[in-house]
């Protein structure tokens, strides 16, 4: 057996060593918002039921449209205060 041929020996590195190290990957994107509900349906319908109540097919969506605006002016509230953490006072 050759010395090259070695069970032990180290494969032969991969590339030029002093080439420059490529530059690091830009930031991954924000996750795009959707429309999606912010609530479970089927809690705020047993909710409204726990009162005596009957619940339209789209409450819910309208329940996740007020908590979307609630937290948009949360949100803003932060941003005015200098900060990056929606805290509960900001509700």
């Amino acid at each position: 057996m050759a010395d090259n041929d070695s069970p032990f020996s180290a494969p032969p590195p991969q590339g030029n060593p002093f080439s420059p190290t490529p530059p690091p990957s830009p930031a991954p994107e924000p996750k795009k918002v959707t429309n999606e509900s912010l609530v479970i349906g089927s809690k705020v319908k047993a909710y409204i039921k726990s009162k005596g109540l009957m619940c339209a097919g789209d409450l819910p969506n309208a329940v996740s449209d007020k908590v979307r605006e609630l937290l948009d002016s949360a949100g803003v509230r932060t941003q005015a205060n200098k900060r990056s953490t929606v805290r509960p006072a900001d509700l």
